[in-house]
């Protein structure tokens, strides 16, 4: 569930962390959904990935995030260099991106891209919403692995890392992601977490430079 919904109780899953990389400067794990990436607002918040990592890794330090309901890789460094470097990654859009979601209905034609500019929908926080004046640049590429009448299993590749923009912008070719209990309605939203998983990351190693690609398996 976002934040922002009223009633809202923060109950993260006490589940193990599962590592799937760590050498002298990054950490990368597999984040369960319903576990906040950092630490929110009030103590009742307070646990999340990063605070659960600091017992292992005291030197942890963040560079990006995933929505609260959404699992998947991440990677976290753990020199302040690490940081900087995979930060401007980041911002340079080096890094690839992959995720998996089940969306509503069939999605066509298989392959095609989203460009639409977002920007926070204030009186309604936290959502997103598309503003071609005031919204920054948002795009998003899909490829559809399985369609059905009912429901598409579909990869996406982020070009930009706006927030929720997956999501608002599956919702805008009228396919919500499954489960998203702020732009999915009806139906669609009855699943017991977002259909959304960050399946793979692929950025320049630090010391070497050369490019490695990090994977989750996709729980649903």
């Amino acid at each position: 569930m976002p934040l922002g919904m009223s009633g809202f109780v923060y109950a993260p899953p006490d589940t193990p962390l599962r590592l799937i990389h760590h050498d002298s400067q990054i950490v990368v794990v597999d984040k369960p959904a319903g576990l906040l990436s950092v630490p929110g607002r009030g103590d009742d918040r307070a646990d999340c990935l990063i605070g659960r990592l600091r017992g292992a890794f005291p030197e942890v330090l963040l560079v990006h995030r995933l929505d609260l309901d959404t699992s998947g890789v991440m990677v976290f460094a753990l020199t302040r260099s690490a940081q900087a470097n995979l930060g401007q990654q980041f911002e340079m859009r080096q890094v690839r991106k992959v995720y998996l979601a089940r969306v509503l209905g069939r999605l066509e034609p298989k392959e095609g891209r989203v460009d639409l500019p977002l920007t926070v929908d204030w009186p309604n926080r936290p959502r997103q919403h598309v503003n071609h004046e005031t919204g920054r640049p948002a795009v998003t590429d899909w490829r559809v692995i399985r369609a059905q009448e009912d429901e598409s299993r579909v990869r996406l590749m982020p070009l930009t890392g706006r927030s929720h923009q997956l999501r608002v912008h599956m919702a805008q070719t009228g396919h919500p992601i499954l489960g998203d209990p702020l732009y999915a309605s009806g139906a669609a939203r009855e699943f017991p977490r977002l259909m959304l998983h960050a399946e793979s990351l692929r950025l320049r190693d630090i010391e070497s430079g050369k490019s490695v690609t990090f994977s989750a398996p996709c729980p649903f």
